[in-house]
């Protein structure tokens, strides 16, 4: 049964031997596949604000918000609380809901009070 089984497979050739620097394919495409449509390193990279994420009606308002990702670690007890919050306030249909958008209205007081926002 194997050698029936190695007729019906096709020949397994090495990735260098599948390139052919003579073949028709758009070269754009083979680099986007490539690159992960990334900038290659020749590409001017703008490096003036770090990358953020446009959400739009989520929260209390309605507009796109601009948001940065931000990674930290907190007490166990307050995630496990901030999570049953959240999930509790999802239930009900109350807002803000998300974690996202609890933390953000229990930082906005603290980073106003303490001079960090306008």
């Amino acid at each position: 049964m194997k050698a029936k089984e190695e007729k019906s497979m096709k020949e397994r050739r090495s990735l260098v031997a599948g390139l052919n620097p003579t073949s028709s394919a758009d070269r754009t495409v083979e680099e986007q596949f490539v690159f992960a449509r990334k900038p290659r390193a020749t590409d001017p990279v703008e490096r003036q604000a770090p990358p953020v994420e446009a959400r739009a009606g989520k929260g209390q308002t309605g507009n796109a918000i601009n948001r940065m990702p931000l990674t930290t670690r907190i007490r166990t007890d307050y995630a496990i609380a901030l999570k049953r919050a959240s999930l509790e306030r999802q239930l009900s249909g109350t807002v803000p809901n998300t974690l996202q958008d609890i933390l953000e209205e229990a930082l906005e007081p603290w980073l106003r009070s303490n001079g960090y926002l306008n």
